[in-house]
């Protein structure tokens, strides 16, 4: 939960139907939705939505070694990202545990950076205290605002308001009137984040919802990250979480936020052992939940089997066609078909969410090999 926000409530919250986010939200300052949440989400589907993620936190990195420097002290390959390029990333503690999720953007000599508008603060000093003699300067760069553009019309509504869309995945393009354009894989194949001048939002939103966008409010973007069963830190993690655990494995072109073939970073014991021994205790899959129990899970409640726990869920969601949802962290043990209960609700895992796990390590199949298996 929130405390305080580390930005100002959105000025599009006087927007006619904004509905507030509720309070001590993760998404407290920004609308939660515009009157019609699950007919928001079936537009996302169906059209094109923009959604006001302005409490978004957002740091600035100038300095010519900036890429060099990050690549040391985050679990990506950035060391030579190209120019209006993105990458997820992670920041992990010396256990290979979680800390910090953000998409890094780098365009004309500026590395940006968007992250919970929880955590920024602390993300911005750990990088902060991390410089030494490294020629990179973080600094805040909330003058940026982000807003996303969702739904297979996303690229007509951005062309009708004068925004080039870039075609791959995590390209980004500079925007007039400053900032850019980001296109990312998710929640939706057609998902475009617009990091624009804070003060431009309400022009900003105008455009867009003159050229076709729908307003939508976070409610059904979560919605749509959640049944693509993407985590979000802090919600779908805890401070035991690492990486394998939540499908964060992987360089850009895998949709991942670690790359597994880059050199030392804080971590990196933790995620090349489990990578080549190992299997991850937990893993990150979707829940369906009993809509007819009263009351709904909180995140960090217990799943439990036969009264075992046996994990912790993490965003509860209303989804327009799947009804109540939930990503959770289980044990990777638990069978698919196992009948769980999360508070008063019972619920049950989409066989179609776990990920495979068939495949043999290369160091688990060396340690066979020499032990003649």
């Amino acid at each position: 939960m929130v405390d305080k926000l580390p930005v100002s409530p959105s000025p599009l919250l006087t927007a006619p139907g904004a509905v507030p986010a509720p309070e001590g939200s993760p998404d407290a300052g920004v609308a939660w939705h515009h009157g019609d949440p699950l007919g928001e989400q079936r537009n996302a589907e169906r059209s094109a939505v923009v959604v006001d993620r302005s409490h978004r936190f957002v740091i600035a990195i100038s300095g010519p070694e900036r890429l060099t420097w990050l690549h040391t002290i985050s679990s990506q390959h950035v060391a030579a990202l190209p120019d209006g390029a993105s990458a997820e990333n992670l920041s992990l503690d010396v256990n290979g545990r979680v800390e910090h999720h953000f998409v890094q953007t780098d365009l004309d000599g500026v590395t940006w950076i968007d992250t919970e508008a929880d955590r920024g603060p602390d993300l911005l000093s750990f990088l902060t205290k991390m410089v030494f003699w490294s020629k990179a300067e973080p600094r805040e760069g909330n003058e940026l605002a982000v807003l996303s553009v969702i739904g297979p019309d996303a690229v007509t509504v951005l062309d009708a308001a004068g925004v080039v869309a870039p075609a791959e995945p995590y390209a980004a393009a500079a925007v007039p009137g400053g900032g850019f354009v980001r296109r990312m894989p998710w929640p939706t194949a057609e998902s475009f984040d617009l990091l624009i001048p804070r003060e431009g939002l309400a022009t900003w939103w105008g455009r867009l919802t003159a050229a076709g966008a729908a307003p939508a409010g976070t409610w059904a973007f979560e919605a749509l990250r959640v049944a693509a069963a993407r985590p979000r830190i802090g919600l779908d993690t805890d401070d035991r979480t690492i990486p394998h655990e939540v499908r964060w494995i992987g360089g850009p072109a895998e949709h991942g936020a670690v790359h597994l073939e880059k050199g030392c970073y804080r971590g990196q014991e933790t995620v090349a052992r489990v990578h080549n021994l190992g299997k991850p205790p937990r893993h990150l899959v979707l829940l369906h939940l009993d809509g007819s129990a009263e009351g709904r899970p909180e995140p960090g409640d217990p799943v439990t089997a036969g009264g075992r726990a046996v994990g912790r869920i993490g965003t509860v969601i209303d989804h327009h066609e799947l009804g109540p949802i939930a990503l959770a962290l289980v044990k990777r043990s638990i069978p698919t078909d196992t009948e769980l209960v999360v508070g008063s609700c019972a619920a049950s895992i989409d066989p179609d969410s776990v990920p495979a796990d068939d495949t043999v390590q290369a160091g688990r199949a060396a340690v066979d090999r020499l032990r003649g298996r």
